[in-house]
């Protein structure tokens, strides 16, 4: 089927009002969606020429629709005598996916999860406990480190690090919302959150801890500038920018008088030499 095929089935599908059965191939559709999404053939949002990101509104429907379709089904694991060690019921179009040594990619025991309508490139590395959720894109090369969220429809770059408890949010509604995106050669430290739709130009270095949203003031103290996002456009952080955790002082009212400040990213710098000695060593961990 081809991606205009595709997109049509899938508009045809959604379309049919939550009064009325489903056509009978829906569930096909939503199979062949699935698998394209898993070999990298279609994508949740797509970068333009000029260098912005966009949703692709037509697979994220497809990506819904498989959730209207699906039913829940018992996919727990192990056990003995009849009893499952671990217990897990989830609707039945979005299982576990299976990968296989074929897939170039290091998943180490542990407890780590990728979900169906995933893609992951040729030497990922995805370290226990992570997980990774359906209509994410993530690039050769980046390691997803433990306890470190990709969310739906999120894109990862290549050569990227999302280092242990980075969160990174997903959305799949509204259909036109673009999702978060980690461009190559990032570094998100431990404990970052990005949500909202934020972009993370390449090779820009987040510090542990920094908590990026669309309502999140970045300072510049190098351009000595704003970033702010807006309900028009996401935040942004430019490429090789180096942010950290930060604080502005609240300057007037009660909160003044506390002597009270409010939590805020700042660029401190912008990635140099120095900066990628400090990030070359997690070569040797890939």
């Amino acid at each position: 089927m081809t991606h205009a095929d595709l997109s049509a089935a899938v508009i045809r599908c959604a379309d049919t009002p939550s009064s009325e059965v489903l056509p009978d191939d829906a569930e096909n559709v939503v199979n062949e969606l699935l698998g394209a999404l898993e070999r990298g053939e279609v994508r949740a949002a797509e970068r333009t020429d000029s260098g912005a990101w966009r949703a692709v509104p037509w697979v994220k429907r497809g990506i819904l629709l498989g959730f209207r379709i699906g039913r829940v089904v018992d996919m727990s694991l192990g056990g003995h005598h009849g009893e499952p060690t671990f217990g897990f019921f989830d609707k039945h179009t979005y299982p576990p996916q299976l990968l296989t040594l074929a897939s170039g990619v290091r998943v180490p025991p542990g407890g780590s999860s990728v979900r169906r309508g995933a893609y992951l490139a040729p030497g990922v590395v995805c370290m226990p406990p992570s997980y990774v959720n359906v209509g994410a894109w993530v690039g050769a090369g980046t390691m997803v480190d433990s306890h470190a969220l990709v969310g739906s429809c999120a894109q990862i770059g290549e050569h990227v690090h999302l280092s242990a408890a980075a969160q990174i949010g997903g959305v799949l509604e509204p259909v036109n919302a673009s999702p978060v995106v980690i461009e190559s050669d990032a570094l998100v430290g431990g404990n970052c959150g990005v949500y909202e739709g934020t972009i993370v130009r390449e090779r820009a270095v987040l510090a542990s801890g920094v908590i990026l949203t669309r309502g999140t003031p970045v300072y510049d103290l190098v351009h000595e500038r704003v970033y702010r996002g807006s309900p028009d456009a996401p935040l942004e952080i430019p490429a090789g920018a180096v942010v950290v955790p930060g604080a502005r002082q609240v300057n007037k009212g009660w909160g003044a008088e506390q002597g009270l400040s409010l939590q805020t990213p700042v660029i401190v710098k912008y990635r140099d030499e120095r900066t990628d000695l400090a990030t070359a060593l997690e070569g040797w961990l890939r």
